[in-house]
C-alpha cells in the first residue's frame, strides 16, 4: 500500500461530508488510511475482517459520490460495514466492536444515522432499500437509496424476490452486486471499465430511450425484435442478461478496488432519472492484507491477531466446543449408517458440517443462504428413507419455519434439525441469539425436542436423533466451549422422553434443560451454604417431558425452578401446563420459570449477558429465595 502524502487525511474525516471536500485524487490516500486503521482496529478487537477489507474503495467512493446520511446506504448482513462506520463519526470507537457498551458488529439504526436499516443476517438489503425508495416517492423526494448486496447474499430467494418487484414498480433504486467470490464475471479491466461507464453514462441512457421510442412505432414485429436485440448485445459484452430480466438496468463489471473506475460509474447512476440499476462490482476479500488474502476464508471473523504476521490468539481451551462435537459425533454414527447426510445453508463451519464434509463429501449438502429450501429439501430426502440433518443456527431456522411447519411437522417426517446458537451467542449479539426456538418448536405437534445439558450429552443426542425413525426432532446446543466433561467413545440412543437426576436434594427442585446445567450445580452447592438441600435434575427432553421426573420433582419439594436458555413460552411453560393439569399447582408448591427475559440483549461476553439475564448461578439462587419470600435468606437453617 502506498500513500499520497506524508499528512494523515483520516483524522480529518470525523464525518463524510468532510471526505466530500477532497479532490478525486486524494481518495487513493484515504483508502489506503482507511485499510490500516480497519486492519488495526480488528487486530485488538477481533470481529469480521475479510469482508471490511474488500470493500474499502467502494465505501471510500460511496460516501464520496452520494449525499449521506440523506442518501441511504444499506449494507446487507452488515459485517462488512467497519470502515463505513469509521467514516460515520465512529472511528473514535471502533475499537470497542462487539464488546459490551460498544459498537455492534453490523449496521444499527439507534447506533447512527448513517445506519438507515439494522442488518445481520443476509439478503434483506434490496427489499429494505425498495421501501424506502418507494416511501421517498410517496413522499416526493429525491434522494437516492442504495443497497450493497453479496453474492452469497443473492443466493437467497428473498434477494430476487425483492429485485422483481422493483423491477415491477420501476422505482429509481441502485443496488450494488459485491462479487466477491461467485466467479460469474468476465475478467475486469480497461475494456469492461470503459463499457461500464458508457452504458451508465446519461448519454448512453438518452440513446437507449430514443431507441425504444423509436422500435415502439414500428410494426409489432419489428419492435419486439429491435428491443430483445439491443437487450441480448447488451448482454453479450456485460453478462447483465439475468438482471434485466427482472427488470433492472445492468451495469458492470467493474474493479471495485479501482476508484478511478468506481468513481465515474457511481457519479453516473447516481444522477440517473428513472427505474432500478444494479452495478456489478467485483472485488477480493481480504485485499490488501496479505495474511487474510491467503487464507482459505480470507479472514472472515477473527479474533485477536497480531499485524505483522497474522497470527490469531486464540485462547487455549481443555473443552471442545459444542459445534465440534456435534460434527465429530455425526462423522461416527455415518460410518455406521450410509443414510445420513447433513445439510447446512452456507454455515459449514459454523455447524460443525464441514467436519462432516471432509470424511462424506458426496453426502453433504451447503444450499447457500436458502434456509427455507434446505428445510424442504431435507423433508425430500426424509420420505426416501434417507436420514438427514439439518444444521442451522437457531436464527436462521427462523427464515424457514413454515416449511417446518407444513413440509416437515404435518406430514411427521424424520428430519433431525441440528440447531447451533441456541441461547446468547456473545458478541455478535441479540441478532443471532437463539432465544425463541423452545417456543417455535415446542408448540408443534410430533416434534420430539432435546437439549443437551453438557457436551457428552451432546453425543448421545446425536445417537438419539439418528435412532428416530418415526418423528422429527430437533437438537439444541450453544456456541461455545463445552463444560470439560469426558467425552464417550461411541454415542448411546437416550430412552425418548426421560430426564436424569444430578443430585438428590429434598426442599429446592431445580430442573434445567440445555447448558444451563453446570450453572444449576453451582447454584445447589450456594444453597446448601444457606441450608437449603437442592436437587438438580436435567430434562433431556422438553418434548415428550418427562411427566414421572416432573411429578415427583413437585410432590417431594417446597420449591420448583425451571431454568432455560429461551424466551418465555418454552420448556417452562410446558413444564407449568403439566403440573396445571396433573392439580400439582393447587397444592401449595411453588413453581417459577426462569427465562430470558422479555428483551433483546446487546452483544457482550457471554457470561455477562446470562447475568443480566439473572440465568447465571446467583441469578437462580436469587430466583429460590424470591419464591420463599422476602425473609427466605435469614430463616434458611430454620426452613432446612
Amino acid at each position: 500500500m502506498s500513500t499520497a502524502s506524508t499528512t494523515p487525511l483520516l483524522d480529518t474525516l470525523d464525518t463524510p461530508d468532510k471526505l466530500r471536500k477532497l479532490k478525486p485524487e486524494q481518495l487513493h490516500q484515504v483508502a489506503d488510511e482507511l485499510r490500516r486503521e480497519l486492519i488495526d482496529a480488528v487486530s485488538v478487537t477481533g470481529g469480521h475482517l475479510g469482508a471490511g477489507l474488500g470493500v474499502i474503495e467502494l465505501t471510500t467512493a460511496l460516501h464520496y459520490v452520494f449525499n449521506t446520511p440523506a442518501d441511504r446506504i444499506i449494507w446487507d448482513v452488515g459485517h462488512q460495514a467497519y470502515p463505513h462506520k469509521i467514516l460515520t463519526g465512529r472511528r473514535d470507537r471502533i475499537r470497542t466492536i462487539r464488546t459490551g457498551g460498544g459498537l455492534s458488529g453490523f449496521t444499527k439504526r439507534t447506533e447512527s444515522e448513517y445506519d438507515p436499516f439494522g442488518t445481520a443476517h443476509s439478503s434483506t438489503s434490496i427489499s429494505a432499500g425498495l421501501g424506502m425508495a418507494v416511501a421517498r416517492d410517496l413522499q416526493g423526494g429525491d434522494n437516492n437509496v442504495i443497497a450493497i448486496i453479496g453474492d452469497g447474499s443473492m443466493s437467497a430467494g428473498m434477494a430476487y424476490e425483492a429485485m422483481n418487484n422493483a423491477g415491477a414498480l420501476n422505482s429509481r433504486l441502485i443496488v450494488i452486486l459485491n462479487d466477491n467470490d461467485m466467479s460469474i464475471a468476465p475478467p475486469v479491466g480497461a475494456m469492461s471499465a470503459y463499457l461500464a461507464r458508457l452504458l451508465s453514462s446519461q448519454t448512453y441512457s438518452s440513446a437507449r430511450e430514443i431507441l425504444k421510442h423509436l422500435a415502439h412505432r414500428l410494426p409489432k414485429f419489428f419492435e419486439e425484435r429491435a428491443l430483445r436485440a439491443e437487450e441480448y448485445a447488451r448482454g453479450m459484452v456485460t453478462g447483465g442478461t439475468l438482471f434485466e430480466e427482472l427488470g433492472f438496468f445492468y451495469v458492470g463489471p467493474i474493479d471495485g478496488h479501482n476508484l478511478d473506475h468506481l468513481l465515474p460509474v457511481l457519479t453516473n447512476v447516481r444522477d440517473a432519472e428513472n427505474g432500478p440499476i444494479l452495478v456489478h462490482v467485483v472485488t477480493q476479500k481480504g485485499k490488501g492484507y496479505g495474511p487474510a488474502e491467503e487464507s482459505d476464508d480470507k479472514y472472515h471473523g477473527v479474533v485477536k491477531f497480531d499485524v505483522a504476521t497474522g497470527k490469531q490468539m486464540k485462547a487455549k481451551s481443555n473443552a471442545p466446543s459444542y459445534t465440534a462435537v456435534f460434527g465429530q459425533s455425526l462423522v461416527k454414527e455415518a460410518q455406521k449408517d450410509d443414510k445420513i447426510v447433513a445439510i447446512t445453508a452456507a454455515m459449514p463451519g459454523g455447524t460443525g458440517v464441514d467436519i462432516f464434509e471432509k470424511s462424506f463429501p458426496d453426502r453433504t449438502f451447503d444450499v447457500g443462504i436458502a434456509e427455507q429450501h434446505a428445510v424442504t429439501f431435507a423433508a425430500g430426502l426424509a420420505t426416501e428413507g434417507f436420514k438427514p440433518f439439518c444444521a442451522l443456527y437457531s436464527t436462521f431456522l427462523q427464515r424457514g419455519y413454515d416449511q417446518v411447519i407444513h413440509d416437515v411437522a404435518i406430514q411427521n417426517l424424520p428430519v433431525r434439525f441440528a440447531i447451533d446458537r441456541a441461547g446468547l451467542v456473545g458478541a455478535d449479539g441479540p441478532t443471532h441469539a437463539g432465544a425463541f426456538d423452545n417456543a417455535y418448536l415446542g408448540c408443534l405437534p410430533n416434534f420430539i425436542i432435546m437439549a443437551a445439558g453438557d457436551e457428552a450429552d451432546l453425543v448421545h443426542m446425536v445417537a438419539t436423533q439418528v435412532a428416530i425413525n418415526d418423528a422429527p426432532s430437533a437438537l439444541r446446543y450453544p456456541r461455545g466451549e463445552g463444560r470439560g466433561v469426558d467425552l464417550p467413545d461411541v454415542g448411546v440412543p437416550l430412552e425418548i422422553g426421560k430426564g436424569r437426576i444430578m443430585r438428590e436434594g429434598s426442599k429446592v427442585a431445580l430442573l434445567s434443560f440445555g447448558t444451563r446445567l453446570g450453572e444449576c450445580l453451582k447454584a445447589a452447592d450456594e444453597l446448601e451454604t444457606h441450608g437449603l438441600s437442592a436437587t438438580v435434575a436435567d430434562a433431556r427432553f422438553m418434548k415428550p417431558l418427562d411427566v414421572d421426573m416432573v411429578l415427583k420433582l413437585a410432590n417431594n419439594h417446597d420449591v420448583l425452578i425451571t431454568i432455560e436458555e429461551g424466551s418465555i413460552g418454552g420448556f417452562g411453560s410446558h413444564v407449568i401446563q403439566t403440573l396445571a393439569d396433573h392439580g400439582v399447582l393447587d397444592k401449595g408448591l411453588k413453581v417459577r420459570a426462569m427465562v430470558l427475559p422479555d428483551t433483546f440483549i446487546d452483544h457482550d461476553k457471554p457470561d455477562a449477558m446470562y447475568a443480566q439475564a439473572g440465568l447465571d448461578a446467583k441469578g437462580i439462587v436469587a430466583k429460590v429465595f424470591e419464591a420463599l419470600g422476602k425473609n427466605a435468606k435469614s430463616e434458611t437453617v430454620k426452613l432446612a
